[in-house]
């Protein structure tokens, strides 16, 4: 009878501390859960401090968005240690040779007899609430949800390692493996001085919020490996970064691959803008539609053969900042390849292939008015002159999700329609 006594007691001791780790487990719980939270604040504010600068006016948006007209000298690029005592250079040395030739102009003919080539005016929505004064920046304001967003605060504002089209990978589970697909076409072999294309815009669907989908140029140099250098400038629909699903101008750089340099538009030291007029990150306006009307935007990215910044245009007029070539190890001299076309994240959501669409979501083979394209095609070379590149490739991961068709006319030069559905019976 003793022993059972005794047995019981242990029985009954051990079940009150399991009782009281239970309890104590509680407690710690409910009293760290508000704590973390607050320090998750907290930490969210410091950053967005250091994002948004005071301005001088602020722009309300049709689209929600709240435009910041932050003095030129307070910019974020002047958060970067090497840019503390930067002259600004308001204006590059020399533009490329050509820029301006009437036969750069928007075509009235793309060599299809079913469907009129005619482009409108595009500009920014929040140009319709008014304008940024001289000596200011507008910037888009980054919002506190935006932060907590994010799966890593010191990540916001920057894409994963690895997801550049690597179209000569002798590899192909690096290429599966980043869950990044493109259409594209691209140069190699010679040393470039930049890259323009004009590019209808479009508002493409997005499966999941951690999913996006993007056409732009890709200015690269250095190995696909840790040392990649990238200047790159489009446009992009992107939920995770921007709460939302417009369709928005954009720029990113990175001197190591994506690792711990550059980040999209101005969430971090480095871009330096001079231009009062174009928000970077912010939404475009009007869009293509299917079987609609097309609009479309001009990029130019060239390296000032006498500062040696590397520039950036959008539009036949809008000279918008530089990347400094310090930021930079290979691109410091020139770039080794160029890329165009389109990109999308394939989360591969319930085991099957991404709806995301890309480009207007629509196969090449659809042609003008219902396909996506790149036309007027060219890069700059060593004597600063824009030129039609030779020697074109295109490359796609998967042509049955995201195709690619390249040509040439006289009317549009160097061009292509890209894009595709993403999943469909032929693509599961």
């Amino acid at each position: 009878m003793a022993a059972e006594g005794c047995a019981r007691s242990s029985w009954t001791l051990l079940l009150l501390l399991l009782l009281l780790l239970l309890l104590c487990s509680l407690t710690s719980a409910s009293a760290g859960g508000p704590a973390a939270e607050k320090r998750t604040l907290l930490e969210a504010r410091r950053h967005l401090k250091g994002i948004n600068k005071p301005a001088v006016k602020s722009i309300k948006s049709p689209d929600g968005d709240i435009i910041d007209c932050v003095r030129v000298s307070h910019q974020p690029a002047f958060d970067h240690p090497l840019l503390r005592n930067h002259t600004i250079q308001v204006r590059p040395f020399f533009h490329p040779e050509g820029l301006y030739d009437g036969n750069k102009v928007a075509s009235k003919s793309n060599g299809f007899t079913h469907q009129k080539n005619y482009s409108r005016p595009i500009s920014q929505l929040w140009h319709q609430s008014g304008r940024c004064p001289e000596n200011t920046i507008p910037i888009r304001r980054t919002k506190k949800e935006d932060i907590l967003r994010a799966r890593s605060m010191e990540r916001f504002g920057r894409k994963k390692h690895r997801t550049i089209p690597f179209p000569l990978s002798s590899d192909p589970n690096l290429i599966n493996d980043s869950g990044h697909q493109h259409a594209i076409a691209y140069v190699e072999g010679k040393k470039f001085y930049g890259a323009k294309a004009t590019m209808n815009v479009w508002n493409p669907n997005i499966h999941h919020s951690n999913e996006f989908s993007l056409s732009q140029l890709w200015i690269l140099a250095g190995s696909f490996g840790e040392d990649l250098n990238s200047i790159e400038a489009g446009w992009q629909v992107n939920p995770d970064l921007y709460g939302d699903h417009k369709t928005r101008l954009f720029t990113y750089w990175t001197s190591d691959a994506y690792q711990a340099t550059g980040c999209y538009n101005l969430l971090c030291s480095g871009f330096i803008q001079v231009s009062n007029e174009i928000a970077i990150g912010a939404s475009i306006y009007p869009l293509s539609g299917y079987g609609a009307p097309q609009y479309d935007i001009n990029v130019l990215v060239w390296k000032d053969p006498v500062g040696g910044n590397w520039w950036l245009q959008f539009g036949n007029h809008y000279v918008v900042g530089y990347w400094p070539s310090f930021l930079f190890s290979y691109l410091a001299d020139s770039a080794s390849m160029v890329e165009w076309g389109g990109e999308v994240v394939n989360s591969e959501p319930d085991g099957m292939h991404t709806s995301t669409q890309m480009g207007s979501g629509h196969f090449p083979n659809e042609g003008f008015g219902k396909a996506s394209y790149f036309k007027h095609i060219e890069v700059v070379d060593g004597s600063n002159k824009l030129i039609a590149p030779g020697g074109f490739s295109t490359f796609t991961e998967q042509s049955s999700c995201y195709d690619v068709q390249y040509s040439n006319t006289e009317e549009w030069g160097n061009y292509f329609y890209y894009g595709g559905p993403g999943r469909n019976p032929n693509c599961p």
